[in-house]
């Protein structure tokens, strides 16, 4: 592998991760639902969806026991309940328990596309519909952004370097990326890091609506019959720290964050760029140190839309050339929706799996080969490969491309 960086940066690992979406409860089950090319989209059925055109999403059908206290529980908005067991998970994977001695190192950047969407149509429903003269006591803290970020420190005691951050559909990857650098800069030994979100609700769904981008009944990216996405909602959580710091506490390494890029398209709120998604593979490849050849798999952004995979397979042949031919490439939207800012977070699973079990995921509901995407999309079938190194791709509405690059530790 090409190396672009001095000895001197210290090597970033993940040591821990925690899921819950529609495919699962937990990181493993989320995993095995990948691997099995299982869906999780249909019939939306735990809110009223009354005048909707679209009726589908990937929902959550019953949380899992979480043991939280019901006084926090009554401060929060789902979309910090599930970044919450995120978390919790995550900790637990990494074989961390939070105390007296580490709890002023060890921090949480929990990111959020939107808000407290279930706060916000609460207190509409309640005061317009129901004719009630107060909003709930805790609104704001309920649907601030940040409010994740802030409950997954007061639920396990983290007390390092906490706070949110929102970049649309971008935003697990700057989550990423945001806790990479803290860790970089040396203010903190350990970071959670991840995204949430609780978007199926009916006025988020009518803005989506309103957009025209919503499939009728799957999400099927790259294949020539795709007609949109669809909106799901979830959580992904994962512990980074030093290589060094992991060796030294015995903890088992799931694989190395080995590098970032991150750009702006400065073009259209809405319509992507081939340019942006480029300088964003490249740096990435750039600051892990790594040339195009070196990676085996791409976890695309991949949405179903008929403009976004068009473009960003433009922009894979673009930095990959040749080798792009001999890429796997795929999507996991087909499978847990578009969960917006919890998107990248979980499609971190799906990379950690590929580089642990050297097996690509599949991008189900695959039925027409497109020629303006015209990539090994891995259709509806999980493949084996040798899998090194794997990036993820995370491009969103106001132009902010993020790129995240992982491979097995060497």
């Amino acid at each position: 592998m090409a190396s672009g960086r001095g000895p001197e940066r210290p090597r970033i690992v993940i040591t821990g991760v925690g899921g819950i979406c529609a495919l699962g409860t937990d990181a493993p089950a989320i995993w095995d639902s990948m691997r099995q090319g299982r869906s999780g989209i249909g019939p939306i059925t735990n809110v009223p969806l009354h005048e909707l055109k679209i009726g589908i999403g990937a929902e959550i059908k019953q949380l899992p026991e979480h043991g939280i206290d019901r006084r926090r529980l009554s401060t929060m908005d789902r979309f910090s309940l599930l970044a919450v067991i995120a978390a919790g998970e995550a900790l637990a994977d990494a074989g961390v328990v939070v105390d007296a001695s580490n709890t002023a190192r060890i921090g949480a950047v929990i990111g959020a596309g939107v808000c407290g969407w279930e706060t916000v149509e609460e207190n509409y429903r309640s005061i317009l519909l129901e004719g009630r003269k107060r909003a709930d006591i805790f609104s704001v803290p309920r649907a601030m952004t940040g409010a994740p970020a802030g409950q997954v420190s007061m639920q396990y005691g983290l007390r390092g370097p906490v706070f949110g951050v929102t970049s649309a559909c971008s935003t697990g990857n700057h989550a990423f990326a945001s806790a990479m650098d803290q860790l970089l800069l040396g203010r903190a030994d350990m970071m959670l890091a991840g995204g949430t979100e609780a978007p199926i609700i009916w006025g988020v769904l009518k803005g989506w609506e309103a957009l025209r981008v919503q499939a009728r009944d799957t999400c099927r990216p790259f294949s020539a019959d795709r007609d949109g996405l669809v909106i799901g909602e979830g959580s992904g959580v994962v512990v980074l720290e030093t290589l060094e710091h992991a060796r030294a506490r015995g903890a088992t390494i799931l694989a190395e964050l080995a590098g970032v890029g991150m750009t702006g398209d400065a073009s259209d709120i809405v319509a992507p760029t081939v340019e942006g998604p480029v300088a964003a593979m490249a740096a990435c490849l750039a600051d892990a140190g790594l040339s195009p050849e070196d990676v085996d798999y791409i976890n695309a952004h991949g949405t179903g839309t008929k403009a976004n995979d068009e473009i960003e397979t433009q922009a894979i042949r673009r930095v990959f050339g040749k080798h792009a031919d001999r890429l796997s490439v795929s999507s996991t939207k087909s499978m847990h929706g578009h969960a917006l800012g919890a998107s990248s977070a979980l499609e971190i699973i799906a990379c950690l799996g590929a580089l642990r079990e050297d097996l690509v995921p599949p991008t189900i509901g695959y039925r027409e080969a497109d020629p303006a995407c015209d990539l090994d999309v891995t259709p509806n079938e999980a493949r084996k490969r040798e899998v090194r190194v794997a990036i993820s791709n995370a491009f969103a509405f106001g132009g902010t491309n993020v790129t995240v690059a992982l491979r097995k530790l060497t």
